[in-house]
This record gives structure tokens, C-alpha cells and sequence, in this order.
């Protein structure tokens, strides 16, 4: 199915594959569909919402086998503090729902921050923009089309 993430790298000329999953809604986890899309949970890419203090409203890509480290965030971003926004926030904000937020094609251009390992891999996987699509592509394509700043902003799991 084409999404409007999808439809934004068409007219950019963007090269991706769409890879296609059946959404379990009792397991969105990242490694869940990190296995159905036949990819390394450390190369599909979660999208988080967040707020700072002085940002306000941010993305933050982080892989799926790690969580977002708030601290590393806020450094990256210039905030004293960040927290990720209440899930009741996450639609209204971004237009997507949980299991299906991209950087891509939102509601807003909000700033996007990935976690420095994006660009350890000749391709990822992130959200296409719903539950059930995963768009696979370069990680210079991917931060060009986001404009994302790099940096380490995750953790291992604890």
C-alpha cells in the first residue's frame, strides 16, 4: 500500500522498498517487526514524540533493539529537559498512531533527531506512516529527506 510517506520519496526520487507485515496489536514492539519484515531489531528504526523545554515538539529515531536516552536528547537538542508525549498526544500532534509514526509526511515538519548508529547499515527500515508498512531505504536518503541531526541518543534496553 502506498502511503503519503511513500508518496513524498516518489516525488523526491527517493529508492525504497515497502515491506509489508501482519500488525499483531497486542505487540507493536520494534523487534516484533523487525523479525516479520526479516530485518536485525538494531536496523529498524523506531520514531518517538517528544517536547523540550526549548524545542518543543521533536522526533527521535532510535533503533529498535535500544530506548531513547532523554538525557542524550536533551544534549543533542539544546533542552534542559525532554520527555516523550503522553500517547493521547501522538495522533493530534503527528497524524499517525502508535506503530505507524514516521518522520515523514506528518501533520508538521517537527525536527527530527536519529540516533548515530543509522549509519552503520547500507539500509533501514522505519515506519512507512501506518501499523503493517515499513519503508526500507538508504540512511542518506533517509536523513536527507527529514533533515535530521545525528547523534547518540539511545540506550540498551534495560
Amino acid at each position: 500500500m502506498k502511503t503519503n510517506a511513500a508518496r513524498i520519496l516518489d516525488s523526491l526520487g527517493v529508492k525504497y522498498e515497502l515491506r509489508d507485515y501482519e500488525v499483531d496489536p497486542d505487540d507493536l514492539s520494534a523487534e516484533s517487526v523487525a523479525a516479520k519484515v526479516g530485518m536485525p531489531a538494531e536496523q529498524v528504526f523506531k520514531t518517538l514524540v517528544a517536547r523540550g523545554d526549548r524545542t518543543g515538539v521533536l522526533m527521535a529515531v532510535v533503533p529498535g533493539n535500544a530506548e531513547l536516552d532523554l538525557k542524550a536528547l536533551a544534549r543533542l537538542t539544546g533542552d534542559r529537559k525532554v520527555d516523550t508525549v503522553p500517547l493521547k498526544e501522538l495522533q493530534p500532534l503527528t497524524g499517525y498512531v502508535r506503530g505507524g509514526c514516521t518522520a515523514i509526511g506528518g501533520k508538521k515538519d517537527y525536527p527530527v533527531f536519529v540516533d548515530e548508529t543509522l549509519e552503520l547499515f547500507d539500509v533501514v527500515a522505519v515506519s512507512a506512516g501506518v501499523r503493517g508498512t515499513q519503508l526500507v531505504l538508504s540512511p542518506a536518503d533517509y536523513l536527507r529527506v527529514t533533515k535530521a541531526k545525528v547523534g547518540p541518543i539511545s540506550r540498551d534496553k534495560v
